[in-house]
């Protein structure tokens, strides 16, 4: 059986478990952790992910970070420097990371997210060399009432996450997910 198949079943096991309403936004947090060559393949199962979710009762809604930075660059007024001198752009980054926080909470509303929702993030590997996922997370998590499920291009050993093996990774409290582990 593949990774990504053991990684679905053991998400399907644990979101089929019922949730407690009184979780603080940092226990609401799920990363689905896997090998950065198999993106392409979570990417083409999101929808056996979104099964799962609504079987077990749960809704479901995809925020994708894949674009937000050329979204966010693009209609900026010296987006043109910062490609020719991209040194420049390090201290503009944390608008970066508000424009990511509008389009969310624009997103939690489009879609009615609430608190039996499951809000998943995928792209997070365009984060790289930009914004640590740690933040991203943070500043979302608080948002979703229901469960915000990452979708984690990298590994995770011992609590640390690493994001595409690039960095060093950080602690988080989140429910790591894993194609080797059950849970």
């Amino acid at each position: 059986m593949s990774k990504v198949k053991r990684l679905l079943q053991t998400y399907n096991k644990y979101i089929a478990i019922p949730w407690r309403d009184d979780a603080a936004a940092a226990q609401r947090v799920i990363f689905c952790v896997y090998d950065e060559n198999e993106e392409r393949i979570v990417r083409a199962k999101l929808d056996e992910f979104e099964i799962v979710t609504r079987q077990s009762g749960h809704d479901w809604a995809v925020f994708d970070l894949t674009d937000t930075f050329a979204n966010w660059l693009s209609p900026q007024r010296y987006a043109r420097s910062y490609f020719q001198k991209p040194q420049l752009l390090s201290s503009f980054l944390p608008k970066y990371l508000d424009f990511i926080d509008q389009q969310f909470s624009q997103f939690l509303v489009d879609h009615s997210a609430n608190q039996n929702s499951v809000v998943a993030l995928k792209g997070v590997g365009s984060l790289f060399g930009f914004l640590k996922v740690k933040d991203v997370v943070d500043r979302l998590a608080p948002q979703v009432r229901g469960r915000l499920l990452v979708f984690f291009p990298g590994s995770y050993d011992n609590n640390n996450y690493r994001l595409l093996d690039g960095y060093d990774g950080w602690n988080y409290l989140a429910v790591p997910i894993t194609a080797d582990k059950e849970l």
